[in-house]
Order: structure tokens, then C-alpha cells, then sequence
């Protein structure tokens, strides 16, 4: 499993890696630039390291507890750059409306708090979870996380996420419906740059509710 996600992750880049060059290396920096590549880059790194840990290569539960630990730190930051690039997004949708801005920036902020205490309160404490090692043969064992809360605080952490990304979407989809309204009564083609950034706006929520349905299933100690 773990060398079919990196193949995957590693294929997607490589196949991107000259529209990047073209794109993004070749023009002119900007803030949104440089954002763009470190999350591109960090999510690349988080992919390695899950799949090290996922069982590409051994690590012992000394080692194992404090990776995760970094690992779902990790998760948190490139969840919140990944959604500045949006909030960047919807603004530059909503030709740059002061209004618009400070409504996410207002209610993302909530959120990154949250998200930090979330963290703080699980990933500091020991009994939150723990890391065991499992042997299938003399040589073939590897470690895994088993969580002890239940479901519960899993579901309640990931609602103000799921309802500020779907607040998002919204928002995307609603200008989109409005951009398509405005280009049919002139018989003009949609942009194409505006439908791209609503495709991966929808295609990044169903990603991160996925994701939050995993977590759920993971705290559940449920088989996946």
C-alpha cells in the first residue's frame, strides 16, 4: 500500500513538474507563488513520510510515537496553508471584495485555533493514543497507531471544518453559477480559469471530507 501511494504521489508530480516550470517557476513571484510551492512541496514530504511510516520502511515504537506526533502537526499546518490558497481564491473570485476577505479571514481564524488546541489536547498526551508494534513474522513487523477516545470527540473536532470548507464551496459554486448566467446571455464561452479553480475548490472538499471521515474511522478503531 504504502509504495503504491508514493508511486501515485511521485507520478502526479513528475507528470505536473514541466506545466510547474512553465507556469509557476517561469513568471514573476509573488506571496501567492510562494505559498503555492510550499504546500506543494511540504504535501510531497508528508506523503514520503506516511508512507515510511506506513510500513516502507521499519521504525520502532521509540521512534514511531514522536513521527506521528510530527506528522499529524504536519497534517495541521498544510490543512491551514492549503486553505489560504482557497480564501486567496474565493477573493480573487469575488474581484477582490474587502467584505468577502474579512468574512473568511474572521471565521478561519476560529478555526486555526481550534485546530491548534485540538492538537495540543491530543497529540501531547500519551493516553490520546498509542503505538504498538505488531509482528507478522520474526522479520516482518511494523508499528501502528491505536487511538482510545472513541469516535466521538472525532466527529465533534471535525464539524467546524467540514462546515467552513462547505461554506467555501458554496461560495465557489455561487459565483461560478453567476459567472455561467452572465456568459450565456452574452453568448460568450465560460473562463476557463474561473471553472478550473470551482472544479478544485469541489474536488478539495470531497478530498477533506473523505479525510475527516477517515480520522473518524480511525478514532472508531475501526478495520480499514
Amino acid at each position: 500500500m504504502s509504495v503504491a501511494i508514493m508511486t501515485i504521489v511521485s507520478y502526479d508530480y513528475v507528470l505536473q513538474f514541466e506545466k510547474e516550470v512553465q507556469f509557476v517557476w517561469g513568471r514573476r513571484w509573488t506571496v501567492m507563488t510562494c505559498l503555492y510551492l510550499v504546500v506543494r512541496y511540504f504535501g510531497l514530504f508528508l506523503a514520503i513520510v506516511s508512507a515510511c511510516w506506513g510500513g516502507l520502511s521499519y521504525m520502532s515504537e521509540a521512534v514511531s510515537y514522536p513521527v506521528i506526533v510530527m506528522m499529524q502537526w504536519c497534517f495541521s499546518i498544510y490543512f491551514c496553508l492549503a486553505e489560504v490558497i482557497l480564501i486567496w481564491r474565493i477573493y480573487a473570485l469575488y474581484n477582490q471584495s474587502k467584505p468577502i476577505l474579512y468574512v473568511l479571514l474572521g471565521l478561519f481564524i476560529p478555526v486555526v485555533a481550534f485546530y491548534i488546541a485540538v492538537d495540543v489536547f491530543l497529540w501531547s498526551r500519551p493516553e490520546a493514543f498509542s503505538v504498538q508494534e505488531i509482528i507478522i513474522t520474526p522479520n516482518i513487523k511494523y508499528c501502528a497507531s491505536s487511538f482510545h477516545m472513541g469516535p466521538m470527540f472525532a466527529i465533534y473536532t471535525s464539524i467546524p471544518v467540514i462546515c467552513y470548507d462547505t461554506f467555501l464551496a458554496v461560495l465557489a459554486i455561487a459565483i461560478l453559477r453567476k459567472h455561467l448566467k452572465e456568459r450565456s446571455e452574452l453568448g460568450m464561452r465560460p473562463n476557463i480559469y474561473v471553472v478550473m479553480i470551482v472544479r478544485y475548490h469541489v474536488i478539495y472538499f470531497v478530498l477533506n471530507l473523505a479525510c475527516q471521515i477517515f480520522m473518524v474511522v480511525l478514532w472508531a478503531n475501526l478495520p480499514v
